[in-house]
């Protein structure tokens, strides 16, 4: 199984966009076609777990703490991965993620918290 990913909120949808140009393949969701726009932090984690889809987002100030509570509580994460900072390149961000995808297994990523790119 391929890894997935999904977009939440926070993340600039270029980086979403340019990921799909470069590979059509990937199967990226953005946050707009999951329907997280009145979603919190906790109801995104527990879909990104539902569909098996490794988080991307931005926000470093709160993901990270939510993480912890949604892990505390018994809950598993494919993982999440902080676009920091925000101003990164996105040709960095870009190719990071197609790194992943190409290289890595789903099983690589649970529970983990990562900054890229790297």
């Amino acid at each position: 199984m391929s890894i997935r990913f999904q977009a939440d909120n926070d993340l600039k949808s270029v980086i979403v966009d340019a990921t799909l140009r470069r590979e059509p393949s990937i199967d990226f969701q953005a946050a707009r076609r999951a329907g997280l726009d009145h979603m919190n932090d906790e109801m995104v984690l527990r879909l990104a777990a539902s569909q098996a889809r490794i988080l991307v987002t931005h926000d470093k100030r709160t993901m990270s703490r939510h993480l912890a509570s949604f892990l505390a509580s018994g809950s598993s994460s494919p993982g999440v991965l902080l676009v920091i900072p925000q101003n990164a390149p996105v040709r960095d961000v870009v190719e990071t993620l197609i790194l992943i995808w190409a290289d890595d297994r789903p099983n690589d990523w649970i529970n983990l918290v990562t900054k890229i790119p790297f």
